[in-house]
């Protein structure tokens, strides 16, 4: 495919910044880039236009590095918190990825950040507070705090007795002491009147085989 030389009027992404002389297939140049005034075709009097262009690519660049900058202060005072479901062993279901975190960031403080600019390693699959870099700009570093939180309700732990509640407990106790003794003292009290009983009827037994 034929290439062809042409000079960017605008930032694109991937290709360059104003200013920029770069080469691309003819079509894009012709179908696309040109219609669009993304670029110009290399000319003398379009090379004098580079210069313009410079001095425009380095006011918006010193405009991005600055606004950045003030972003990058403002979002490391920041704590995004996303709740998730968990399980009652406290694992999450699913995980927090960056479009997450860029909605939230939305959502809680009107921050509109592209989510290719929130660098994950791996989405995050843990709760509790995680440190996530940011990529705002090629000379800002940039951290966020996210607080990961369950929305499921956790059991509360039981309340220690108190010293009325002690004593009630100890009552309770001390009445199924005394119950198992009274049924105890029944059972041995019936287990002797049979054995009482026995014997006279043994002894019956003895006389009449004498007398036989």
């Amino acid at each position: 495919m034929p290439k062809t030389e042409v000079i960017l009027i605008q930032n694109i992404v991937g290709l360059g910044g104003e200013s920029d002389l770069v080469k691309v297939s003819a079509g894009y140049a012709r179908n696309y880039l040109i219609p669009q005034q993304l670029a110009i075709p290399v000319s003398d009097g379009n090379k004098r236009r580079v210069e313009s262009l410079k001095k425009r690519r380095a006011e918006r660049e010193a405009h991005e590095y600055n606004s950045m900058s003030e972003l990058s202060k403002s979002i490391s005072k920041l704590i995004a918190v996303l709740a998730v479901k968990t399980g009652d062993d406290g694992k999450m279901f699913g995980a927090v990825t960056a479009g997450m975190i860029a909605d939230q960031l939305k959502t809680q403080f009107d921050i509109a950040l592209d989510k290719r600019k929130i660098h994950l390693e791996h989405p995050i699959k843990t709760l509790g507070e995680h440190e996530i870099e940011l990529r705002l700009h090629a000379e800002v570093p940039a951290k966020l705090k996210v607080r990961i939180e369950s929305t499921t309700p956790v059991a509360a732990p039981e309340a220690p007795a108190t010293g009325e509640g002690r004593d009630r407990d100890r009552d309770r106790e001390s009445a199924k002491t005394e119950s198992r003794g009274h049924k105890r003292a029944e059972r041995v009290k019936e287990e002797t009147a049979a054995v009482e009983t026995e014997k006279p009827a043994k002894a019956e037994k003895k006389k009449a085989k004498k007398g036989e």
